[in-house]
């Protein structure tokens, strides 16, 4: 299962703790360190783009399910493909809100499944009403995305292999299937 991303740093760390149960991916660093004074070899490391590391299977399954991934605008926006769900057009993030759906003043939450991208002329309108108050359709469900959805939509840079990795570990029905698939069609 993804966990998180960690840096070159991070990622020799557990190879140096013994952590690394096995690496796949391709090879993107090869650390050489000292040369021991006995065996007169020099350290070496081959960090790859993905490493498993030793763990509780049974213990990270049951946290899965109970998951939240933390609500960020950053991710919120990533998870709408930077679209207001209200007008349908796309705008950077300067010109976009977090919208509740069900607004907080009629007793709405703070929750993935209540929240949306909204330009901010789409939120002024809707103000404090739901979307069928005022006169608003919205465009597409909120969901609340998994923990290898989340992963991806912190957006670091991923590579092919990493990409084919995290998309093994979305589920089936997961919007984001489609526009991932098809931003690789247009390259």
């Amino acid at each position: 299962m993804p966990l998180e991303w960690v840096d070159y740093r991070e990622a020799a760390r557990l190879y140096h703790l013994g952590q690394v149960a096995y690496a796949c991916g391709s090879l993107l660093y090869r650390i050489r360190g000292g040369i021991n004074a006995r065996s007169g070899r020099r350290s070496r490391l081959e960090l790859h783009s993905i490493i498993a590391t030793h763990g509780n299977s049974r213990a990270l399954r049951k946290a899965r399910r109970a998951y939240q991934p933390p609500l960020n605008n950053q991710t919120l926006f990533r998870r709408d493909a930077h679209l207001c769900l209200y007008c349908g057009l796309c705008f950077p993030d300067r010109a976009l809100s977090r919208d509740h759906v069900t607004p907080l003043s009629q007793g709405g939450a703070d929750s993935w499944t209540n929240v949306v991208t909204a330009c901010v002329r789409c939120n002024n309108h809707k103000a404090g009403r739901r979307p069928e108050q005022a006169g608003m359709e919205l465009l597409a469900v909120p969901f609340t995305p998994t923990h290898a959805e989340y992963i991806y939509l912190q957006g670091k840079r991923v590579l092919a292999d990493q990409m084919e990795f995290l998309l093994a570990h979305f589920p089936r029905h997961s919007p984001l299937h489609a526009r991932i698939q098809g931003s690789s069609q247009r390259l």
